[in-house]
């Protein structure tokens, strides 16, 4: 009687310590799964947000690479010009053929 008890409470004791195992086990590998879905949202969010710069500066590249948007561009970030003010572009000259350079003024 004191046998089948005795075996009785170790088979008790081990299916206890298995349960107690894979439900350990179970929990870790919801915890992780948990971890790896945050991390997977973040990291779509993150590919989002460098998608959408990646198409600004793309824009940007396009109107800068026209006079008619890069000239005021460089207005603005240089501040050149005020109020009443206009810039004149004067495109470089030929410069002097032969003995210009030593003739008199």
């Amino acid at each position: 009687m004191r046998l089948r008890l005795a075996s009785r409470l170790a088979l008790a004791s081990v299916v206890l310590i298995f349960s107690t195992l894979v439900g350990m086990q179970f929990t870790g590998i919801v915890a992780k799964n948990f971890a790896l879905a945050h991390e997977l949202a973040a990291t779509r969010a993150d590919v989002a947000a460098l998608r959408a710069r990646t198409e600004r500066q793309r824009a940007t590249i396009r109107r800068l690479g026209d006079p008619q948007g890069a000239v005021p561009e460089i207005h603005e970030k240089l501040r050149l010009v005020g109020p009443h003010e206009e810039i004149i572009y004067v495109r470089g000259a030929a410069p002097p053929q032969g003995d210009d350079w030593n003739a008199a003024p």
